[in-house]
């Protein structure tokens, strides 16, 4: 696989990356949708987070703001394609799935390291400006993952380019970033509380620490793990939004007794 992919032309790798990364988003988009707002509610497993209805045209806008950023990931294929025909990077052919494993896990962790910088630098004043398309999404879906600036995307979507100039990756393992990058952002943009019986610091309350970025804007910069907000203390409390909440429900019930 690994010689394939440095075999295809420019226009193949950018045309496949195209096609991968809108499969992908769809796929993942359109999945974590069905489950979150028809199966599990049904099977009453889980519980909606923020009750708030969305932005009128907000699905629209997010679907448009993906599209380009799928225009991004896609053709950016060819930087890490780049990098091999140039001869600054490698991919090992025979990594086992051993060492496979290990370097999923490095990556995973990487890359909760990398959106962390980004992320945290998109909410400085001089950044913000780039970021604010995506936090339009105040009530997320599961197509707010790839809802961004183009200069966001191109910030989020370097990931892996660092860590091939200084370490000889498999094909797989590079496959996987975005493949779990994707899942893991479906996820804490549901708008959905998968795990209810969890603590807040567990690695499966994801989706509600990102509510809470969303709900409060600054916070919870991290993506799955809790390790950086630890670190640099930006980790919001449990109960940040609660009066934002409370006060929607005050609305919702004054509402209903006046009609």
């Amino acid at each position: 696989m690994a010689q394939a992919f440095e075999a295809l032309s420019a226009w193949q790798v950018m045309l496949a990356g195209l096609l991968f990364f809108g499969g992908i988003y769809l796929l993942f988009g359109a999945v974590t949708w069905l489950l979150t707002h028809h199966i599990l509610p049904a099977l009453g497993i889980g519980r909606p987070l923020d009750p708030r209805p969305l932005a009128p045209g907000q699905l629209r806008r997010e679907l448009a703001q993906s599209g380009v950023s799928v225009l991004l990931f896609g053709t950016g294929m060819i930087f890490p394609w780049g990098l091999l025909k140039l001869g600054w990077a490698r991919l090992d052919p025979d990594a086992g799935w051993g060492r496979i494993t290990l370097e999923i896990l490095f990556l995973l962790a990487w890359n909760d390291v990398h959106f962390w910088i980004n992320h945290r630098l998109l909410h400085t004043r001089l950044l913000r400006r780039f970021h604010l398309p995506h936090h339009r999404s105040v009530v997320t879906t599961p197509f707010s993952t790839y809802s961004f600036h183009p200069l966001e995307a191109l910030m989020l979507g370097n990931v892996i380019l660092l860590p091939m100039v200084v370490h000889d990756f498999s094909f797989w393992s590079l496959f996987s970033v975005p493949l779990f990058s994707l899942f893991f952002n479906c996820v804490g943009h549901a708008n959905y509380d998968f795990f209810p019986g969890v603590s807040y610091s567990h690695w499966f309350a994801a989706s509600r620490r990102h509510h809470l970025h969303h709900a409060c804007y600054h916070g919870n910069y991290g993506f799955q793990f809790t390790f950086m907000d630890r670190l640099f203390g930006t980790r919001l409390a449990a109960d940040a939004a609660d009066a934002q909440l409370r006060t929607h429900a005050r609305r919702q019930t004054a509402q209903g007794h006046a009609s």
